[in-house]
């Protein structure tokens, strides 16, 4: 190996020591201290590099090609300067390391372009090259590149599904120069401390350190599994994963079941059909204003008292439908136990599999779970990446819904830190949409929304609203300029400053057949109608927790999302594939409610009075 070669030390923010009356446990009361920056008398930054050694071979000078900082590229090492070094039992061990950037992901590029001195800062900190007073695209690029290397994560327990999507902060030039080391000698957590609003690092030794002694942390603090650790790593420590198989088989039987517990659900008892006679008139609870608004059949009217209810229509989860099945089994309900199962992608993605094998189904983009499969992705990645094929991925939250902290990229560094946030599963992002020629904007992306109505499980009885919705992205679709969300991301409806563009499905038919006629509406919705056949037999297919429950009072509303792709056939054809990108429990159905009045009797008729004849519905299965 190379020696280490000392260039001197660096002037840089120095870390606060908490002073010597404040402890940890004091601190969650009330900030008893004030900041001593005192720190700097226990540690230094040095700059080092790395000399190659005429011995050395030519393995060894590769691996250290492969190192974050190759040639003789200065690194950094922050070390123990006290003459006394540090004795971790010592309550005065305790610092705290200032944040230079937080932010939310898709906030980072306006940030790095817009508040002055922050560019310079990050690419000072990063190594990375800057000249000029203006923020360059290039340089703005880099950065966001290697921010994945120097970046950590927290997100808020409490507030609204915006408040607690994942913040992303960089540690000060003294935080961010400390190294990696799988024995390391200090440990780090992220401290948000609340009369203040302001996030700090807290910085602790694990064992006593003597002077010149260096302070590094583990990058993969916690994870136990040698592959996952490699994985993880990756950003620091370049890895060949070719050898690591990118079959992702459906999980064992246990993985549902541990699901079915985390979730606390109770599965039902097996109870008969209920029998209600023709004339009955159904007292329904519910809290979802929409319904309240909207059900004006004759044969339903509404209570205010649970306990009265022939139908619980609820906004919120059911969990002990075992009680509910005792209890009260004639009482009709608007979701399915395990139900999870279709409208969590992680899950979704598991199920798909019966359909289509480890591969997954051809209407479904290629998705691993991070949690769980990560060493596949990371080899199919670098298998695509070596055969010179599209990698475009999307980073999704395992069960939020409006795109929130969903991201499209296309690095794998990006991705594999993505994992440390909330849950998320990697799916490849569609490159070549079937576009919709927009005349006031040019052709832009679309998805499609279609409701399904569930009746029974068993046998498998399931209808699709004959009104489907239509949702466009704002700018024209190319493979650039990833975080610009009205180029990439079709729902527009929860910003007000963002223009939402209605298109009706029976404008949008004669206009799609205009722009593609080779590709008559009918047969093209014939293969989305095909695909969602598929995926409800498959998500039916086996008993709960591996599939949705047949439980004789559940009826369901779902909302599926879908995009239509290019996709070339062995014969030569191109075909316009569906994708299905996620099903929904419960869905806003505002719009259909505006333009279609009758679209909650249309579902109620065909939910709980199995009416569907003079309904806008059309029976799949």
């Amino acid at each position: 190996m190379g020696k280490l070669r000392h260039s001197g030390s660096v002037t840089c923010p120095r870390p606060h020591r908490l002073a010597p009356e404040s402890t940890l446990r004091p601190l969650a009361n009330s900030w008893q201290t004030q900041c001593v920056f005192d720190a700097g008398e226990m540690f230094g930054i040095m700059q080092v590099e790395e000399v190659e050694e005429e011995s050395e071979g030519e393995a060894a000078r590769e691996v250290r090609r492969k190192k974050p900082n190759p040639g003789s590229e200065l690194c950094y090492k922050v070390i123990v300067t006290s003459e006394n070094g540090l004795q971790a039992a010592n309550p005065n061990s305790i610092f705290l390391i200032d944040h230079a950037w937080t932010c939310r992901v898709e906030h980072a590029r306006q940030q790095l372009q817009q508040v002055p001195g922050l560019l310079h800062r990050m690419a000072n900190l990063m190594g990375v090259e800057f000249h000029g007073e203006l923020p360059s695209a290039e340089a703005v690029d880099l950065v966001l590149e290697e921010m994945w290397r120097f970046s950590q994560t927290y997100q808020l327990s409490h507030g609204t599904a915006e408040e607690k999507v994942p913040v992303w902060y960089i540690m000060d030039e003294f935080g961010s120069r400390i190294q990696h080391s799988d024995t390391p000698s200090f440990a780090t957590a992220p401290f948000f401390y609340m009369p203040q609003q302001v996030a700090y690092t807290l910085l602790w030794p694990l064992r006593d350190l003597d002077t010149g002694e260096e302070v590094t942390r583990d990058f993969a603090y916690g994870e136990a599994d040698p592959l996952i650790r490699r994985c993880r790593l990756l950003p620091w420590v370049p890895a060949d994963m070719l050898d690591i198989s990118s079959s992702t088989p459906e999980p064992p039987d246990q993985h549902y079941q541990a699901i079915l517990e985390e979730n606390k659900e109770k599965l039902p008892l097996a109870i008969s059909p209920v029998a209600y006679p023709h004339d009955h008139i159904f007292r329904v609870y519910t809290d979802v204003q929409q319904v309240l608004s909207h059900l004006t059949h004759p044969r339903f009217t509404f209570t205010q008292s649970e306990a009265d209810a022939d139908i619980l229509y609820n906004f919120s989860h059911f969990k002990d439908y075992r009680r509910l099945s005792q209890e009260r089994p004639n009482v009709l309900l608007n979701q399915f136990p395990c139900e999870n199962l279709l409208t969590v992608k992680d899950c979704l993605a598991s199920i798909a599999r019966r359909a289509g094998g480890p591969e997954g189904p051809a209407w479904l983009p290629r998705t691993f779970n991070l949690r769980t499969e990560l060493p596949q992705f990371v080899s199919y990645f670098q298998q695509r990446e070596r055969r010179g094929q599209d990698n475009h991925w999307i980073c999704k939250p395992w069960n939020l819904a409006r795109s929130l902290d969903t991201h499209i990229t296309r690095s794998l560094h990006s991705i594999i830190r993505h994992r440390e946030s909330t849950p998320k599963v990697v799916s490849k992002y569609i490159e070549s949409p079937v576009l919709f020629l927009r005349e006031d904007v040019g052709r832009v992306k679309f998805d499609i929304r279609y409701v399904v109505l569930l009746r029974s499980v068993k046998p498998l009885t399931l209808f699709v609203c004959d009104v489907f919705w239509l949702r466009l992205s704002n700018r024209p679709f190319a493979l650039d300029d990833l975080d610009d969300y009205e180029k990439h991301f079709t729902v527009m409806n929860y910003d007000p400053e963002v223009v939402l563009k209605q298109v009706h499905y029976d404008e949008f038919i004669p206009e799609f057949e205009k722009q593609y006629p080779e590709f008559p509406w009918k047969s093209v919705q014939g293969e989305i109608f095909q695909a969602f056949t598929e995926l409800f037999q498959a998500a039916c297919a086996k008993p709960p927790p591996l599939g949705l429950c047949d439980y004789a009072s559940s009826r369901a509303v779902y909302a599926i999302d879908l995009m239509l792709k290019w996709d070339d056939r062995p014969d030569g054809r191109r075909v316009m594939q569906p994708q299905i990108l996620e099903v929904n429990f419960n869905p806003d159905c505002e719009r259909a409610c505006r333009y279609h009045p009758t679209f909650f009797n249309d579902v109620f008729s065909t939910l709980y009075l199995d009416e569907p004849s003079n309904c806008h519905v059309s029976r799949l299965v």
